[in-house]
């Protein structure tokens, strides 16, 4: 296993690799740059100025000589400075980060705590109104657009009962219940948007493990249901779950710019967002690299969760 893990890891240094070269290359093709910005800006820039400037920050050379300046600066551990905080790149990301793994933590541990158990006790009792109800809120969960979802909440818990805010981060030094109130909504919209698609995902698999031989052999041996349900039916229906939820979890650790916005939360999805509209070529850069480290890790980590689920699996 371990020698798997390592082999895993530098698989995915080698993809981390070509997608900054990917990346890099595809931002500096964007049209416009930090100095036409600059030029816009302030008419008194003369033609000299902005060549001067261009020369100053490298602009003026070879985009794959850019990149290999900016690879050997991120070996070492300088990722180089945002162009809109004028600040270390890594500064600015590191808190944006924490705020948006908590945000992605606690919506996905709640979104299984209730996806898991619903979909179980829908596809064991098929067609009856335990399974009509899951399914309402599995396609309303995956129908419903998560902007209006937060809209909702807030008009509802915010504007008419008044008991959450409506947005923005909680203050530095805050309590814990300072903390939680202003990620309950946010945490809540996540939550509803991707409890639908796991729902569906556990009741399709628990009823296809439902079907299989070795259930019918395990209640003939005499096993109890619960033992059936929790020892066979789960552990082998929670194998293409977690191919989804390994998937889903990196463009949801991106994606999640809709809800940050609406909430004014400072999380990654609306950092790379703002960077890319503001020609912040170093903050996007890194962003969109943590994004895919962040997907190549829950990868990983699902094919760890394979052999733990089925003991056939071995990578020895």
């Amino acid at each position: 296993m371990l020698r798997y893990i390592a082999q895993r890891l530098s698989e995915s240094a080698l993809v981390l690799l070509i997608m900054s070269f990917v990346i890099y290359g595809l931002i500096g093709l964007m049209p416009g740059d930090p100095i036409d910005l600059m030029i816009n800006a302030d008419p008194k820039l003369t033609a000299a100025d902005a060549a001067r400037l261009r020369a100053l920050h490298g602009l003026d050379r070879p985009i794959w000589e850019r990149y290999l300046t900016w690879l050997g600066g991120a070996m070492q551990g300088d990722f180089g400075f945002s162009r809109l905080h004028s600040r270390p790149v890594l500064e600015i990301l590191w808190p944006r980060l924490g705020t948006t793994v908590i945000l992605m933590g606690l919506s996905f541990a709640l979104a299984l705590l209730l996806a898991v158990p619903a979909g179980l006790l829908a596809a064991l009792k098929p067609r009856s109104w335990r399974d009509a109800a899951v399914n309402v809120i599995a396609f309303a969960g995956i129908s419903v657009p998560p902007f209006w979802l937060a809209i909702l909440l807030i008009i509802v818990f915010a504007v008419l009962l008044g008991w959450l805010p409506a947005g923005g981060m909680a203050p530095r030094g805050a309590g814990l219940g300072a903390q939680i109130a202003h990620l309950a909504l946010p945490v809540a919209t996540l939550t509803l948007a991707t409890l639908g698609g796991i729902l569906r995902f556990v009741r399709a698999a628990a009823m296809e493990a439902l079907r299989q031989d070795y259930v019918r052999t395990a209640r003939a041996k005499g096993l109890g249901e619960r033992q059936v349900v929790l020892g066979h039916v789960l552990r082998n229906a929670m194998i293409p779950v977690v191919t989804i939820l390994a998937l889903n979890f990196g463009a949801l650790f991106s994606g999640a710019l809709i809800t940050e916005t609406m909430f004014g939360t400072l999380g990654m999805g609306k950092t790379i967002y703002d960077s890319i509209l503001g020609n912040d070529f170093n903050l996007a850069l890194v962003g969109l690299l943590l994004a895919t480290l962040t997907t190549l890790l829950a990868n990983l980590l699902a094919d760890i969760c394979y052999a733990w689920l089925d003991p056939r699996i071995s990578y020895d």
